[in-house]
């Protein structure tokens, strides 16, 4: 099975990333870039920067948790959003760094929205497997995972409603690859709401929403 990697951008929302990622390293006494212009390389010497402020650091104050976030929501790579992510669990653990999210699903900004959608994959609880051809999770990552069980069902449902009624490409594009398309999945009452979503994936003029959604129904 072969996805189409998510497209960029349909807009240039690197400047309230950048302008984040300054005031999170004012708080943090992180020293950013200032030989070379805002461009990738900019953005990559920066990630590196944090990388390197947040290595092998378990606890970090409360005040770090809102302004670590905006970064993982604002930042445009949907993988280097991964160290803004763990950081803020390890500040304040994952059920409220997912709450957050999902706050933000809700009520955010559409570069937020789709910005939370980009985040909520490195948020998860991974399930990690014991040794073998067996595909037990351990007892640790299981309990972890099923502790923010309810959360998930929650987000699950807050972005199908949001790709449902939002028609911002950039928010349906990041929802879509995180969103399960199989009514089974959810309560009685939202069976009708998956039905939509899958049409209007499968019937939308961007060929990634196209190609995307029949990788998931089913």
């Amino acid at each position: 099975m072969t996805f189409a990697p998510l497209p960029g951008r349909p807009q240039d929302r690197t400047s309230a990333f950048r302008l984040q990622l300054a005031a999170l390293a004012r708080l943090m006494g992180v020293g950013l870039p200032t030989e070379v212009p805002y461009d990738r390389e900019w953005q990559g010497q920066a990630r590196m920067a944090f990388r390197r402020a947040l290595r092998d650091v378990d606890a970090l104050p409360d005040q770090l948790f809102e302004p670590l976030l905006d970064a993982a929501v604002l930042d445009p790579d949907p993988s280097h959003n991964r160290l803004f992510v763990e950081a803020a669990v390890r500040v304040s653990g994952r059920r409220r760094v997912q709450t957050a999210l999902i706050e933000y699903v809700r009520s955010g900004t559409d570069s937020e929205r789709a910005g939370a959608a980009r985040a909520w994959y490195w948020a998860q609880a991974p399930l990690r497997f014991r040794g073998g051809q067996t595909r037990v999770p351990t007892p640790e990552s299981k309990a972890e995972s099923d502790a923010v069980a309810d959360l998930r069902a929650t987000w699950h449902e807050a972005t199908l409603r949001e790709f449902v009624a939002n028609d911002d490409l950039d928010v349906r594009r990041c929802i879509l690859p995180g969103l399960p398309l199989n009514p089974r999945h959810y309560p009685a009452e939202l069976h009708d709401l998956v039905a939509r979503a899958v049409h209007i994936a499968r019937t939308h003029p961007d060929e990634y929403l196209r190609h995307r959604v029949e990788h998931q129904v089913g």
